[in-house]
């Protein structure tokens, strides 16, 4: 018996305790549990003789962790929503193959160390996964930590790794990964009610991972991972699903379905389900090779240019435009005080604030929208003890009554010796 088919199925799996503990509060949490439940029930007549579950809420900085208390107990009370109450929780844990893991992870030369502690807290994505898709323990898992400065490579390593465990092991695995899409929370108090993802560029991106997941993509989902990371916030960078596909054999082979998106708390949450399907014929001009992915394919764009440069705002200072329409949306990028023509920069922060919001004025009308259609800005101020004050109040006499959503952020420096720099986000 090959690994392929040890393995029986592969699912992406979200871990946020409101889905557990709070399903009431919101129609989309509720749904998720259900999603969950229905997971959990297929699971359970699958016939698997193992779950591993790689979680990115299991941080570690020092090589990786494998869990192997046979049967750890506990109560957790989640660090961050620690208002929803408390889970306890006694899961059914396979000592054995997390001995064999962790020693094949070894033999590679990867930092490793097994966890048999009475009392070693499990994550809260861990246990909400193991709750909803394992209620009765019906089936004994395994647990391996998240490192949260290991990149690609090693993650990979750990992917492959795991592979050649279940390989040695000979029992039929499901493999889980715990991890958010999109990871942007909303900060302030929200009206659980009427949740949503914190972001419209993030659920765009959230999105066409999901599309790739649903045509069974997952070696194309680990290609754009890194793109995904730094556009979307992704969980993690999305480091899991260097792990996974790794682990799947890093191909396109699967048959993929969507169970569910919802938000959590900003969050972008996804259920989804991934069978290997070595016959699968692929259309491999829908391969990446980490570059990048596009996005808002098909969506009418009223004849607008998908890219604008414009005279009339200072000149971007490396090879890219000043904006990019994705479907409804324009993302431009970051743009200063300096003037057109010239590259003049005003001094004080308030002169600067003015002139860079008359660049993104210049650039939002060429690309057919105005300041009026701004929903969201990420801020970059070289001294925000100094300038934040004075910027705040400049900025809220020009896009106040506007209201998008904002970051503000300090930075060391910026390309130019300027003091601020705005991204924004606008409808069309």
């Amino acid at each position: 018996m090959t690994v392929a088919d040890l393995v029986q199925k592969a699912y992406l799996v979200p871990g946020q305790p409101h889905i557990l503990l709070a399903p009431e509060r919101n129609a989309g949490w509720a749904s998720l549990k259900a999603s969950y439940e229905a997971v959990g029930r297929e699971i359970a007549r699958s016939g698997a003789e193992l779950m591993l579950l790689y979680s990115t809420q299991w941080f570690s900085v020092i090589g990786h962790l494998f869990q192997t208390d046979p049967k750890p107990k506990w109560v957790l009370v989640d660090q961050n929503w620690y208002e929803l109450g408390e889970i306890p929780y006694e899961f059914r844990i396979d000592p054995a193959f997390g001995e064999l893991y962790a020693h094949v992870c070894k033999d590679l030369g990867m930092q490793t160390a097994t966890v048999n502690y009475h009392g070693f807290p499990i994550d809260p994505g861990t246990v909400v996964a193991l709750k909803l898709l394992n209620p009765n323990n019906a089936i004994p898992a395994s647990v391996v930590s998240c490192n949260i400065y290991a990149e690609r490579d090693e993650t990979r390593a750990l992917g492959r790794a795991a592979r050649t465990a279940i390989d040695r092991y000979g029992k039929k695995t499901i493999v889980v990964v715990v991890s958010n899409l999109s990871n942007r929370y909303e900060v302030a108090e929200i009206d659980p009610a009427h949740d949503r993802i914190s972001s419209a560029k993030d659920d765009e991106w959230n999105r066409k991972i999901l599309e790739m997941f649903a045509e069974g993509r997952l070696e194309d989902v680990a290609q754009v991972a890194r793109e995904f990371g730094r556009e979307a916030n992704a969980d993690m960078g999305f480091k899991a699903i260097w792990w996974l596909a790794a682990l799947a054999g890093e191909n396109n082979r699967y048959d993929g379905k969507v169970w569910d998106y919802r938000p959590v708390w900003g969050t972008g949450n996804a259920i989804v389900e991934l069978t290997p399907n070595p016959h699968k014929e692929l259309d491999f001009e829908k391969e990446f090779d980490e570059g990048p992915v596009e996005l808002g394919t098909g969506l009418d764009t009223h004849n607008v240019p998908e890219v604008t440069t414009t005279p009339k705002a200072a000149a971007p200072v490396g090879p890219y435009p000043h904006a990019r329409r994705v479907g409804e949306l324009l993302f431009l990028s970051g743009i200063g005080p300096r003037q057109a023509g010239t590259n003049a920069i005003p001094e004080g922060i308030e002169a600067q604030t003015r002139a860079t919001i008359e660049n993104i004025r210049a650039i939002l009308e060429a690309a057919g929208s105005s300041l009026e259609k701004i929903l969201d800005v990420t801020v970059y101020l070289t001294d925000m003890k100094r300038d934040f004050d004075r910027f705040n109040r400049t900025y809220a006499e020009i896009l106040g009554e506007v209201k998008p959503t904002r970051t503000t952020v300090g930075v060391d420096s910026l390309p130019t010796p300027i003091s601020v720099e705005m991204k924004v986000i606008a409808a069309c």
